[in-house]
């Protein structure tokens, strides 16, 4: 495809916007454990930073990168390009899931700064249990199958929307407040605060989110069947196409 920004810019976009998630994500919850000791608003106020932030980061970053934010939806993105034969180059991948992780953690750090928190303390904040993990795999697969349902029926456009409404319900209905993205799982170990994960939860996280990228998109195509010539003509810049997320 011609006409799309240069790899760097791309990439820059990922780092950008995947380091104002996560500040967000952190951000947000720090400023609601200092409001309220009501875990309950706690989680509410967090969700409502995420679903909003996530919202505008997306149209913002969607036209340049894709707003992936997330490794598993450049992944997925790779696969299904792969197969109908469009995929992007190995190294572009690597630019965007490099970026993606840099920025997660940067966003950690960040937001640890805005609220004179230590910049880096690792996470004790435990989420080690099968049925957390159960629910990475649920949130991530739905992510899938949402932001690649809405590319294979031409309906993009409602990426922004849906895609944050998602990961706002997600908080709410999953046993793991869904994370469903390994970079912003591996900056969340970053910071010791509600948002936070310990370190040793960090790779069945990883784990249940892969699996659960490919669970969602075995769905996608059963529910939606293989593309028609130019289904896929409907994403955002190639090398990273299939629009945004992601997610959390």
């Amino acid at each position: 495809m011609s006409g799309q920004p240069p790899l760097a810019r791309r990439a820059t976009a990922e780092f950008v916007g995947t380091a104002a998630l996560v500040a967000v994500v952190v951000g947000s919850g720090i400023q609601a454990t200092g409001l309220t000791r009501d875990v309950g608003i706690q989680l509410l106020a967090n969700s409502l930073a995420t679903v909003l932030g996530l919202a505008v980061l997306i149209v913002l970053f969607g036209p340049i990168s894709g707003a992936h934010f997330n490794p598993v939806v450049t992944l997925a993105a790779y696969l299904t390009d792969r197969r109908d034969g469009n995929g992007p180059p190995p190294h572009a991948v690597l630019a965007y899931v490099s970026a993606q992780i840099a920025g997660a953690v940067s966003g950690a750090v960040l937001a640890d700064a805005m609220f004179a928190q230590p910049l880096v303390a690792w996470s004790t904040h435990d989420r080690f249990a099968p049925h957390l993990w159960l629910g990475e795999v649920v949130a991530t697969a739905g992510l899938i199958l949402l932001i690649f349902g809405l590319t294979r029926t031409g309906r993009a456009h409602l990426a922004p929307a849906t895609v944050a409404s998602f990961i706002g319900a997600a908080y709410w209905f999953t046993s793991s407040t869904s994370f469903a993205n390994p970079a912003v799982t591996i900056g969340r170990a970053f910071t010791d605060t509600f948002a936070g994960i310990a370190p040793g939860s960090v790779p069945p996280f990883l784990a249940a989110q892969l699996i659960g990228g490919a669970a969602g998109l075995g769905l996608m195509a059963i529910v939606f069947g293989r593309p028609t010539p130019g289904d896929d003509d409907v994403t955002l810049p190639h090398d990273a196409d299939h629009l945004a997320n992601p997610a959390r």
